[in-house]
């Protein structure tokens, strides 16, 4: 049940990074216990930053954040960090659990095994994290915040690199949780089925809309205030050509037509400061051509056997795929298979059963992003990525993926995981290559930009592999050859 009492607001909070890049101005809002919130707003706006100012790992310039007293709080985070990766199953959920007020917890085993069975997975406990899929480690990021059994649960895109299955299984598990719970996430079929408001982060205004109701139903009021403003602005700018035509006339006349020139111009002023200052966040990423390297002929990918991980081993499958030129292959099955394994070989040139033609350039899109030096500005990564073009080109690309202003001179490092995203595309598309290799490539990305993306593979005419498991966007894409790992 939900009630009325706050557990959590803003009041008036402002935040910035390093004195030079801010991200909230003045934001208020609040959540009431038992309610289950989505945060939506563009890569970058800083979604996870205020995940970060509710469980004070920063602190606000300005203003306060209020948390009931006693108030538990768990963050399921987007990815697990480097040094976490060398943990094992059990040091990982001791971990996690040292951040609750619960600090010493006899046979945790027990407890590790029930948080695993809520999200549907099943890991030996002396197992290392990193040897884990993707999404296997999904479902341990959400375990390991539930193990803290927290009053407020913090979800961030929190089906990244789920497959089917286990996106059904975190929706009804989402449904049926009966304490308060924050998400940021691109899904949206995922967020209408729980949704029962949205804070709306503009990431221009740097302020937050608050709205009651489900997730589609707060989209629609959000395009329909935008449709109103737009023609209530178009209707102004058409009163202030008139207007200022008018005084420009009776200026003219002379005598007391300056009176009425005057007025006229008074009028225009007043419906210029009349236009409503629209979203401009709303705006997606610009259409865009992955261009293929040209001068590769006939028979690119070669795929004879595969090796999948079934029951804990490595298991070798034959098969007889063969990829040309404008032609894309979907690799299917479930978590935990070796897509990801096989994808990252087939990138380096070194799986077994796999032959490339030679002198084929391969781009690829890992879903970690860990093939970017997270040291290097945004602006390094696109130069040493560029083939061809002019420093004026690599920046209108750039620019094309919202990679303007301060970001292009950011480190990788300081960029929100959809940030990294678009530059991972940018760097395609100044690339290249005449094998695309694509890893979970809507992961983190903003939903507005998933058609666009859709539609620039969908016409790539080079060689192309690509996992995912949003079926939505496979849809959009042509895909030629499919190889299920599973059958």
């Amino acid at each position: 049940m939900t009630g009325n009492e706050s557990i959590l607001s803003f009041k008036k909070v402002s935040f910035e990074y390093s004195g030079n890049k801010p991200i909230l101005d003045e934001v208020d809002f609040s959540i009431r216990r038992g309610t289950k919130t989505t945060i939506m707003g563009q890569n970058g706006a800083g979604k996870s930053t205020i995940f970060k100012l509710i469980t004070k790992e920063n602190e606000p310039e300005d203003g306060v954040v209020n948390i009931a007293s006693n108030l538990s709080i768990a963050i399921s985070r987007q990815v697990i960090p480097q040094e976490e990766l060398k943990l094992t199953v059990k040091e990982f959920f001791e971990k996690a659990m040292s951040n609750c007020s619960i600090k010493k917890i006899y046979n945790i085993d027990p407890k590790i095994d029930e948080v695993l069975e809520a999200v549907n997975f099943e890991a030996p406990h002396d197992k290392v994290i990193g040897s884990f899929s993707g999404g296997q480690q999904s479902r341990l990021l959400l375990a390991s915040a539930l193990i803290q059994n927290p009053d407020l649960l913090l979800l961030d895109e929190p089906t990244n690199n789920l497959d089917r299955a286990g996106i059904e299984h975190l929706t009804k598990f989402l449904i049926d949780y009966n304490k308060t719970c924050i998400v940021i996430s691109h899904d949206t079929n995922l967020l209408n089925s729980f949704t029962d408001g949205v804070l709306y982060l503009d990431i221009f205004t740097r302020k937050i809309d608050q709205y009651r109701g489900n997730y589609f139903d707060v989209r629609d009021q959000i395009i329909a205030r935008q449709e109103k403003e737009k023609s209530k602005n178009a209707q102004l700018k058409k009163e202030i050509i008139e207007n200022k035509e008018k005084a420009n006339f009776f200026a003219k006349k002379g005598g007391n037509m300056r009176l009425v020139a005057k007025k006229m111009r008074e009028k225009a002023q007043d419906a210029e400061e009349s236009i409503v200052g629209l979203k401009r966040e709303d705006k997606t990423i610009h259409p865009f051509v992955i261009s293929s390297q040209k001068d590769i002929k006939g028979e690119i990918v070669n795929i004879s056997s595969f090796k999948i991980l079934k029951n804990n081993k490595l298991v070798q499958k034959k098969t007889n795929v063969e990829i040309r030129r404008n032609e894309h292959l979907l690799l299917r099955g479930p978590n935990g298979i070796g897509k990801s394994t096989l994808l990252e070989s087939i990138a380096k040139n070194e799986a077994e059963g796999t032959r490339i033609a030679s002198g084929v350039n391969i781009g690829y899109y890992r879903q970690d992003f860990s093939n970017l030096n997270f040291k290097d500005t945004v602006y390094k990564s696109l130069l040493m990525a560029s083939q061809k073009h002019t420093e004026a080109e690599m920046r209108k690309i750039a620019a094309g993926f919202l990679i303007t202003g301060d970001v292009i001179n950011s480190k990788i490092e300081e960029l929100s995981e959809g940030q990294k995203g678009l530059l991972s595309f940018a760097r395609l598309v100044l690339q290249e290559p005449g094998l695309l290799i694509l890893d979970e490539p809507t992961n983190h990305i903003n939903f507005r930009h998933i058609n666009v993306i859709a539609e620039a593979l969908n016409k790539y005419d080079g060689a192309m592999i690509i996992v995912s498991h949003v079926s939505d966007f496979i849809d959009k894409i042509r895909i030629d050859h499919y190889l299920d790992l599973e059958k």
